[in-house]
């Protein structure tokens, strides 16, 4: 459960004393070297394990629907795995073939005669993604509204679309948000090539009612009139049952919470990067930012490159360890996740976007997938949907016909028949 750690009466008036002192005490409160352990939090691993692959079998519905031929080749597949996030160590045809409620698989003779796997959408998924398109187009302000922020959040509203790729799922946008959504507005955005030669995007407007932070929203319900008055938010704790503070670091929790909040959308080049005073601001910034994602989490690589855009000191991340009461890190799926404690009641998030609802119900389609397939209730169909003997040649993601490797060596090294094959029409 979520609580809120403040100062209690006793030794109070010598804090307030400097505190009011203002940017005098800030730069002279020196970063102080405290380090709370990480313990295992159950039920926040289990969310983060509960959408294993969820990413990577949406990213598949969206590219496979976006086909006006109904479908695509392994092959052209593969040169999308780079934005799946599988492990190496997992064929691509394999995985889809995980879920054949969602991914319907048939083949097509190249000009050798092997049959080649494509893959299209089930009647059931292709429903099922029009209600996704459809909570888009009715939230779309809202989503748009988050890359606003995210891009304001940064001290000079540009990022590399490459960032804003890594956090578009967690943020919400749409698959292809720079062609379905970026060009609509060209009074907010405007896309411009960046010193390193990368496209960036670039905020054109600035809104002031956006720049409040959801700290500072929730602050009239949650904190001290007194408190709010003087600036000095604290943030929501909540630790792991069994989580034990040693007094040290209790009472340096106590007057880290009681500094002065500095909004995550105001200039802070006023900090001295070697004090408390900046580390809440740097907390502050990353507690925003995951407010902004629909279920206050994203993996901890996709904020690495944020440094200088955020203006962040070195090793910024290191805030996440030092606030384990705020920020919680997973380990599950091979990665490390950053959640947002306040966000969840144990399994449950406590505010699901329309969005979420329905990857929830992709999540379940998976399950039933997995369920139905080891019990025999699919096989894979040949041509105009016969049944395929497994004896037969049938070319795979892992190696063509005559023993050449496809995607186990290379996403891009594909032979240059079936680049010029008539029978394949499908985009990649």
């Amino acid at each position: 459960m979520v609580w809120w750690l403040l100062l209690g009466r006793a030794g109070v008036s010598g804090f307030l004393y400097v505190h009011q002192r203002g940017s005098i005490y800030q730069q002279k409160f020196s970063l102080v070297n405290v380090k709370l352990k990480w313990v295992k939090d159950r039920a926040l691993d289990a969310v983060v394990a509960g959408e294993r692959n969820l990413r990577a079998t949406c990213t598949l519905v969206s590219i496979i629907s976006s086909d006006p031929h109904g479908g695509f080749p392994i092959y052209c597949l593969s040169r999308h795995r780079g934005q799946l996030g599988l492990p190496h160590d997992i064929k691509l045809a394999t995985f889809i073939r995980r879920f054949p409620n969602i991914f319907d698989e048939f083949h097509v003779l190249d000009s050798g005669g092997t049959r080649v796997p494509w893959f299209r959408l089930t009647p059931e998924a292709l429903n099922l993604h029009q209600e996704a398109l459809n909570a888009l187009q009715q939230n779309e302000m809202d989503l748009l509204n988050r890359l606003r922020k995210l891009l304001m959040l940064t001290s000079e509203r540009i990022l590399p679309l490459q960032t804003i790729d890594q956090l578009k799922w967690d943020l919400g946008l749409p698959y292809d948000y720079c062609h379905s959504l970026v060009p609509r507005y060209p009074e907010l955005f405007s896309m411009v090539c960046l010193p390193d030669d990368r496209v960036g995007l670039k905020l054109i407007s600035w809104d002031d009612h956006l720049a409040v932070s959801q700290l500072q929203k929730n602050a009239p319900f949650n904190q001290k009139e007194e408190d709010v008055r003087k600036g000095c938010l604290a943030f929501p704790i909540g630790f792991t049952r069994g989580f034990g503070l040693k007094r040290k670091c209790m009472k340096w929790l106590e007057e880290w919470q009681r500094l002065p909040y500095t909004s995550p959308y105001s200039d802070a080049s006023h900090l001295d990067p070697r004090t408390d005073a900046s580390e809440k601001r740097i907390v502050g910034v990353f507690h925003e930012l995951l407010h902004l994602t629909l279920q206050k989490k994203t993996e901890r690589k996709n904020v690495s490159n944020l440094r200088k855009p955020l203006s962040c000191p070195q090793k910024f991340t290191k805030v996440f360890e030092r606030h384990p009461g705020i920020f919680y890190i997973s380990k599950k799926c091979d990665t490390q996740t950053v959640v947002l404690r306040e966000a969840y009641d144990r399994q449950q998030l406590l505010q699901k976007h329309p969005v979420v609802e329905i990857r929830e119900r992709f999540t379940n389609m998976m399950e039933k997938g997995l369920l139905e397939r080891s019990r025999g209730l699919y096989r894979r169909s040949g041509i105009n949907g016969l049944e395929v003997d497994p004896s037969e040649n049938v070319y795979d993601d892992e190696l063509y016909d005559d023993g050449r490797k496809s995607e186990s060596e290379s996403d891009c090294n594909l032979l240059s028949e079936y680049d010029s094959d008539e029978t394949m029409h499908g985009p990649c």
